[in-house]
């Protein structure tokens, strides 16, 4: 088994075979060329950066090449980090396959595809039921292999897919426990308030935004999406179910300043919002406290406010 980066402590060296993420060039004071890298494999993600670099460097290590990296762990300002010693692309006869690098979903492919399948079965009303299964179609190989984002939350091949089942588990025992919910709603909403991130993002490896990413974002792309989705199946898109279908979508953000146009003004999608920002948070939680020892503190978590997080001497990490 091939070392991984969170194999080493700080002040350790390393010599690991890893995948470019993103590499930036930028200019240091001094007017020289830097590369600002982020490393990642199956074990999480670490920056480094690669100064005085080439022309040649920034053409050569591009993101999604797999690299041989000799360097040292080090921290800085409480943030973990590498010091490159050396660099250079993976040969053929090494590892150098992109997605075996690529963090996954902690479940199969397979089995998240089928269990948000049977949530869709519990989507009763028709309008919704036919616009969700006619985006998923469109959009299906993406939406089950992409990540839920760049690097906030769920930022792993499939993440968007597992993200979207675990906000219908928790919307499912909060659907059970209270009877004024309408679940079909619920269900829908869950299922598309994210699709737009097909379009946004860029795809699994060295994940980017796109233009439309950047222009447009995936709250207001979504919504695009099911009004062409209406007008395939011959539905008005102003009519009243489709219009609490979309309002779902535009506000599950929930603040303004957060990027939704709207606020929630229906119980369904309140409810929504507050899913997706306790998915979103736990996994951002669990992800930094993997990576910090018992009795300590995480790194500072930037979706999170800037605060970090406590891991108790007696708490015990799942074992895959």
């Amino acid at each position: 088994m091939m070392a991984e980066l969170y194999d080493f402590k700080v002040d350790e060296i390393m010599d690991v075979f890893v995948l470019i993420k993103s590499a930036d060039k930028r200019t240091a004071k001094n007017g020289k060329k830097f590369i600002a890298f982020v490393f990642e494999d199956q074990s999480g993600e670490l920056p480094g950066m690669y100064w005085d670099a080439s022309d040649e460097d920034v053409v050569l290590f591009q993101p999604g090449k797999v690299v041989r990296l000799n360097a040292k762990r080090e921290n800085y300002q409480g943030k973990p980090q590498v010091k490159i010693i050396g660099l250079r692309l993976a040969k053929e006869t090494e590892p150098h396959d992109a997605d075996y690098f690529m963090p996954h979903a902690p479940e199969k492919r397979s089995e998240i595809e089928d269990e948000i399948n049977q949530f869709i079965f519990d989507i009763t009303q028709p309008t919704w039921a036919r616009i969700v299964r006619n985006l998923l179609q469109k959009h299906h190989d993406e939406f089950f292999v992409y990540p839920a984002a760049k690097t906030n939350h769920h930022a792993f091949a499939g993440g968007l897919s597992f993200h979207t089942l675990s906000m219908l588990r928790l919307g499912k025992a909060v659907v059970n426990q209270y009877e004024c919910i309408n679940a079909a709603l619920l269900y829908a909403g869950t299922i598309l308030h994210d699709i737009g991130k097909t379009v946004e993002l860029s795809g699994a490896v060295s994940t980017s935004y796109t233009t439309a990413g950047n222009l447009v974002g995936h709250i207001s792309i979504a919504d695009g999406e099911i009004v062409a989705a209406c007008q395939t199946l011959k539905i008005n898109p102003e009519q009243e179910d489709v219009l609490l279908l979309r309002h779902m979508i535009l506000s599950h953000h929930g603040l303004l300043e957060y990027g939704s146009p709207v606020r929630p003004r229906l119980l369904e999608a309140e409810i929504l919002h507050r899913l997706d920002e306790m998915d979103a948070s736990i996994m951002m939680i669990e992800t930094a406290l993997k990576h910090t020892p018992n009795g300590d503190f995480s790194e500072r978590i930037f979706g999170m406010d800037q605060r970090s997080f406590y891991k108790p001497n007696d708490r015990s990490d799942k074992k895959d």
